[in-house]
Order: structure tokens, then sequence, then C-alpha cells
């Protein structure tokens, strides 16, 4: 009589059986063969089924208790699913085991190669923690770059102005202080949470607060716009410490351990007024009003109206489409790009861009951007950065 190797059998039907009296293992097979003999036709009958090895050996495993017999019956199978169900159900129709009565139920039909799936899934993860933890350098510099995307997602809004900061704002006894979305970035990617950016703005109510409450370290860029944010700082906000980028450098591109080294030389305020003269701080004061009068100047004398006739038409034009323009100083199109391209887009230009038009909303980021590019004029639908901050002129939907 043939049967199957377990290496071969798909499925494997599992049987109960609960029998009023006691019984044998032999009795139950030939129940199960005699009682089915017939029932499904040729092509089905149980006993040819296992002389050509479509059926495997029927295994009976059963206790004896209180003069009754209770057990199990495991059939494997090689049939496809619906031939294997039916012998199954027809297991169910057995009545008597020798002299009493019986009762059989299928609890339930294995798919082997589900549990040979989860073996392959469970060996797969024994494999993967050895291979983890002897990683050779190479593999765990992809490791960290893969750790690093996650912790970039961990960017969120804090406070009432909706600021870019890492997740640890409000669990930490300090907190690193910033200029834009992209610090804040290149921090949380190397694993500094408790920094929060100040997005350009004259500074937010929210830092204001946090100054009150939190040690404040402002983290600035090593050029003369990281001063002139710290000279505006110490008149407006409690700041505890102050670090500096290496000089030329931002704080968004500067490596791990320049970020570290920095933070480790942090200077005390107090050192820092020390070593600014008070004309500096006064010049602070006038610097930035100088640069608001200046803004509201060119609010009062704006750019000829034909030009703005062509800037509103094409504003008009990116409606709903989140894309910008690049435009040169004869107003032709230089080039249409989506929002979230416009940034990287911008660092590869430093000459020919005479203004930019979005259909989105201009913050810290992109006025940067369009800094570096020598951008006159920026038109966004909305803004979230104060114009008299930059020297580039910032129109939106309200000022057409």
């Amino acid at each position: 009589m043939g049967k199957i190797s377990p290496v071969s059998a798909k499925y494997i039907i599992h049987t109960s059986i609960n029998i009023e009296g006691v019984v044998d293992g032999p009795d139950v097979i030939g129940a199960i063969f005699g009682q089915t003999e017939g029932l499904l036709g040729n092509d089905l009958e149980l006993r040819e089924l296992q002389r050509n090895g479509r059926i495997g050996r029927i295994e009976v495993k059963h206790d004896i208790r209180g003069g009754k017999t209770s057990g199990n019956i495991i059939v494997p199978s090689s049939l496809d699913k619906a031939e294997t169900a039916i012998i199954a159900a027809s297991l169910e129709t057995i009545q008597r085991i020798g002299p009493c009565n019986a009762r059989v139920k299928v609890e339930k039909i294995e798919d082997v190669r589900v549990s040979k799936r989860q073996f392959v899934i469970e060996r797969a993860k024994e494999l993967l923690k050895e291979l983890t933890n002897n990683v050779l350098p190479d593999s765990q510099e992809i490791t960290d770059e893969v750790a690093y995307s996650v912790r970039m997602m961990e960017i969120t809004e804090y406070g009432e102005d909706r600021l870019p900061a890492g997740p640890n704002i409000d669990d930490s006894d300090e907190v690193v202080l910033v200029e834009g979305r992209a610090d804040v970035l290149n921090l949380l990617k190397h694993g500094i949470k408790n920094v929060i950016a100040i997005n350009g703005t004259s500074v937010p109510q929210t830092i204001k607060d946090l100054s009150r409450k939190k040690v404040l370290t402002a983290f600035v860029d090593g050029d003369r716009g990281g001063d002139l944010i710290i000279r505006e700082l110490l008149n407006v906000i409690e700041l505890d410490y102050v670090v500096k980028a290496p000089d030329g450098k931002e704080v968004e591109e500067i490596t791990k351990k320049e970020i570290f080294k920095a933070l480790r030389s942090k200077v005390a305020v107090e050192q820092v007024k020390m070593e600014m003269p008070k004309e500096q701080l006064k010049e602070n004061i006038s610097e930035v009003e100088s640069k608001r009068n200046n803004y509201e100047k060119r609010k009062m004398q704006p750019t000829q109206k034909k030009e703005y006739g062509a800037y509103k038409e094409m504003l008009d034009d990116l409606v709903g489409t989140r894309g910008a323009y690049i435009i040169d100083k004869d107003n032709n199109i230089l080039g249409k790009v989506p929002i979230n391209e416009l940034v990287p887009t911008l660092k590869n230009l430093n000459d020919g861009v005479h203004a930019i038009i979005m259909d989105g909303v201009i913050d810290y980021d992109t006025v940067k951007a369009a800094e570096r590019s020598n951008s006159k004029i920026l038109i966004g639908s909305d803004t979230k950065f104060n114009p008299s901050n930059t020297k580039i002129e910032i129109l939106t939907k309200k000022d057409f």
C-alpha cells in the first residue's frame, strides 16, 4: 500500500472523534474505510487514493477514560483543495465505530505550505538578526541612511504659530532654536529631536513663550545673517546660549560631526552680550526698522503696472496646479516646476532669475532659496515670512 511522504503532502485533515464506548485504533481505521466505501465514487475511493499515493497513512491517536474513547484522526492529502475538502466532509458521515455510537468532526484542514512559509519567515528573522549583529561597515552605512530617513519623517508643527519642530520639544528641558525647516530636518537626521525653527518671521509668540520656560540655545548660520539673527533674538527673548555653524556654512548643510562640535562649544548669552558692543544692539533695532521702512516704500511705489499685470496673469494661471514659474528680467518664463522641487531647483540657479511666482505659501526656505538665486521678486498666494526681513520684494494675491 502506497503512502505519502510528509514532504509531498499539501494538506492535512485534522479530525476529532468521540465514541460512546471502548474501541481500539484499528476499529477506527476500519470504520473510516468501511463507512465511506462507495460514497464518493471510484475517483475518490479512499483505498484507491491511498494505494496510488494521493492519501497518506491515516493516523489515529486515542485515549480511553470512564468507559469512553476520544482522540484525533490525521489524514495527509496531496489532492487539490476541493477534493481534500470532500474527503474531510465524508469523514463526518461516520456514525458508529465498532459496536459503539460515534461522533466525528473535522476541526481544520491545514495547508502545509502555509506552515512552511511561516517557518521560512521565522528562520529569515533569525538569519537577519545574525546578519545585523555581524554587519559589515558598508551595510551599516545603509542602515544609518534608512534610520536617518525615519528621523526626518518625525518633523512636526509646534504651537499656535505651527513652527517646524522635532517631536521632543515638550519633553526636553533644553530646546535648540534654528532659522528654518531645512535646519530642523538636518538636526533631526542626526538625532537631535528637541529643535524648533523661527521660520523666518520676526520672532513668533511661540518662541517667546518657550524662552520663558525652557533653556534656549540659538543655533545659527556661520555668516553675517546669523549674527543679525542673534542680535534680534537678544532684544526679544530670554536666550540662554548661542551656537554658530562653522564660518561660511549653514546649519542645514553641516555634517553630524560639525553639529555636535558646535553644540559642545556653545557660548553663554552673558558672554555674547559682553563681546557685542552696545552700539551693535542698537544698530540691530534700527536695521530691522530700516528694512521695514524700505518694504513699506516698495509697497507705496510698486513695480510698474504693466509688469504687475503680467505677474497677476501668471499667478492666476498657476492656481490649483501647485506649480511655480521662474521668470527672467524680460518677463519670459524660464521654466515651470512643482512647488516641492522649487527650492532645490533654485539652488542650482545663481543668475538670470528676476522673479518667482508660485501657487503656494511663501516660507523661510523659499525666501532663502530665492535670495541665493539673486531673485528680485517673489510672489505667492500667501506668505508666512515677514517681508521686512529680506531685500526681495514679496507680494501675494492681495497686493494685486
